[in-house]
């Protein structure tokens, strides 16, 4: 399962797991957030969630060795 980042009010971007496998047809993505709340998070098919990069890569000082370059990823890093 992979790690993605969702929105949140209060700390921007919240790091969450997905559960279970989404299907073309899925309304919710199932997650699980690092504090351990599952959540059914609403997904547009168009915009899924961008994926978080692997632990090994925290604290990259080079960002263009991240595999996934985005927002919440520059943030976290």
């Amino acid at each position: 399962y992979n790690r993605v980042w969702i929105p949140d009010n209060e700390e921007v971007w919240q790091s969450a797991e997905i559960t279970k496998n989404y299907k073309a047809g899925d309304r919710f993505l199932h997650m699980q957030l690092e504090d351990g709340t599952e959540l059914n998070y609403p997904v547009d098919p168009s915009a899924l969630p961008p994926l978080r990069n692997p632990d090994i890569l925290v604290g990259e000082n080079d960002l263009t060795a991240l595999s996934y370059l985005h927002e919440p990823a520059v943030l976290h890093n």
